[in-house]
């Protein structure tokens, strides 16, 4: 399993419009292929900042299935336009399970 992190910065007073939208594009995600879950964190000491994370079953399913679909630009239309600058994305694997 794959897990995106997208680090989102969106404009100051968006917030409740912004998770609106999130919650819009949950369905997007769910039909994706190789979604395995997905889910929204705010980071405590900077309100405007959010954290996307998303589990996927490959690289491959972010980054080509999901990344080159309509379903990824029906998101970016819905949310981004509250971002103040393109999200940062990174992916992490599991190396070590069981702490």
């Amino acid at each position: 399993m794959i897990t995106e992190f997208a680090e989102i910065r969106i404009q100051p007073g968006t917030s409740e419009a912004f998770l609106n939208a999130v919650a819009e594009a949950a369905p997007l995600f769910r039909r994706a292929r190789g979604c395995q879950s997905m889910r929204i964190e705010q980071r405590i000491e900077e309100p405007d900042m959010y954290i996307l994370i998303v589990g996927w079953e490959t690289l491959e399913d972010h980054e080509v299935h999901f990344r080159q679909s309509a379903d990824f630009q029906s998101w970016r239309e819905l949310v981004g336009k509250y971002f103040t600058a393109p999200p940062t994305v990174t992916h992490t694997q599991p190396i070590q399970t069981g702490f």
